[in-house]
């Protein structure tokens, strides 16, 4: 793993499926091995397990953050008993916790699935980075009301000259009227790079959608993004990584 530059912050997000990959097969050490491979110092993750069954009861971020030497906090977004189903922010640096912000909407008739919002500070070499991850529903309208609580909440405050990143998988293409709500506050990291590309992020069988994204305010300067699709992250996941590096403006 290589070591960070401290005149540069990498960050991704990363919808690890329940470190279920491709084959079929769960391992949170295959996933932890992705991370490395994208030379990262912070990454939010989505749709983790915590002591369920079908997880074989472990902590997922726990057990990554572990084998990677990292800090971490999950959030559950659904819970049963001493189950949890939720988002992680995994970061080399120390986490403070601002606010976890449950979302409107519960999920479309396929797909019930309440939704959360980890909002957090990072001290980094680049100084204080205010860092939200999350995960959007299936459905428009709830996917449109779950920008405008983070818009209204979470991102209409704070400090002008704070680094602030929104990441995570909104399942939402760009251009989308959730995208564009979104964007009334942020900019797309898409937009800030050239040339502009979609960077289709899922499934990894074959990228044909570009529902991940990561948003910035005008106090980072993007140097670059990419979508990591290495022969590990092919199968480690149905989403890839979407990794992208900054500077201060």
């Amino acid at each position: 793993m290589s070591e960070p530059d401290s005149s540069k912050l990498r960050v991704a997000t990363y919808n690890v499926h329940g470190c279920c990959g491709m084959d079929r097969h769960r391992s949170e050490t295959r996933i932890a091995e992705v991370i490395a491979e994208l030379g990262v110092d912070l990454v939010g993750l989505q749709e983790l397990d915590l002591s369920r069954p079908r997880s074989g009861g472990v902590d997922q971020a726990g057990l990554i953050a572990e084998q990677l030497g990292w800090h971490r906090y999950f959030h559950p977004a659904m819970q049963s008993g001493a189950e949890h189903y939720g988002n992680a922010i995994l970061s080399r640096y120390p986490l403070a916790l601002r606010q976890a912000c449950a979302l409107p909407g519960t999920g479309t008739f396929y797909c019930r699935e309440s939704r959360v919002a980890i909002s957090m500070d990072v001290e980094t070499p680049l100084g204080p980075v205010h860092i939200i991850n999350t995960h959007f529903g299936l459905g428009r309208s709830e996917r449109l009301l779950q920008a405008q609580l983070l818009n209204d909440e979470l991102l209409a405050t704070g400090p002008a000259d704070t680094p602030v990143i929104l990441l995570g998988d909104f399942n939402s293409l760009p251009g989308s009227r959730t995208h564009r709500a979104l964007a009334t506050h942020l900019r797309d990291a898409r937009k800030l790079v050239a040339p502009v590309r979609a960077f289709r992020t899922f499934p990894t069988s074959f990228p044909a959608f570009a529902v991940d994204h990561i948003f910035v305010n005008a106090a980072l300067h993007a140097l670059g993004l990419d979508v990591h699709r290495s022969p590990l992250a092919r199968v480690a996941s149905d989403h890839y990584p979407l990794v992208a590096e900054f500077v201060r403006a």
